[in-house]
């Protein structure tokens, strides 16, 4: 039983954590600052964790190969390149709505904790979205369903940039549902704002 209440303990300073990095930012949260919002003395964190950087990279591979795992199944799936290329922006909306912390941790503070060898992974995600989204683009255009006109480096960027900088607006029970971004998105991005 010991156990389960240190798991959840520990989940819940995890939790605790990632909100303060996320709006005070990794290097000005303090280990002080995480155990005063938990109501425990700043020692007691080290029972769970040895560093706020232990917790940072907890909070992020976990994040990180949850949604990098959607992206293999969207990959590996049968479905054509527009499909594909529609679930991984749904998968990227729904990640900011289920993960909000977290994306904003990884959108405000990957360059900075890509510096050390311990988040050498993090360039290594960079990478691996990068092919994601260029392979559905490249696909899409190979089957006819993409225009072949554009360059699809600019189109990844504007997704990119257009997906992930929605942690900076998009409230989770706000007026607009994830879904409703994604609809939206994909509604600008596939048919575009003309008549």
């Amino acid at each position: 039983m010991r156990e389960v209440a240190n798991g959840g303990r520990r989940e819940e300073l995890l939790a605790i954590a990632a909100s303060l990095f996320a709006t005070k930012g990794f290097r000005r949260t303090t280990v002080r600052d995480i155990a005063d919002a938990a109501g425990i003395l700043s020692g007691s964190l080290y029972h769970h964790f040895d560093s706020k950087e232990s917790m940072v990279d907890e909070i992020l591979s976990s994040f990180q190969d949850e949604l990098f795992g959607q992206y293999d199944e969207i990959l590996a799936s049968e479905a054509d390149a527009r499909t594909r290329f529609e679930q991984a922006i749904r998968a990227s909306v729904a990640a900011i709505e289920r993960h909000p912390h977290e994306v904003a941790i990884f959108q405000n503070e990957a360059d900075h904790l890509g510096q050390s060898e311990r988040f050498a992974y993090l360039a290594e995600r960079n990478a691996q979205s990068r092919q994601l989204w260029m392979t559905l683009l490249r696909d899409g255009v190979a089957d006819g369903l993409f225009r072949d006109d554009l360059d699809l480096e600019l189109v990844y960027r504007f997704v990119r940039d257009t997906v992930w900088v929605a942690v900076r607006w998009y409230r989770p029970g706000g007026q607009l549902t994830h879904s409703d971004v994604a609809d939206q998105y994909l509604s600008i991005i596939l048919d575009g704002i003309s008549k």
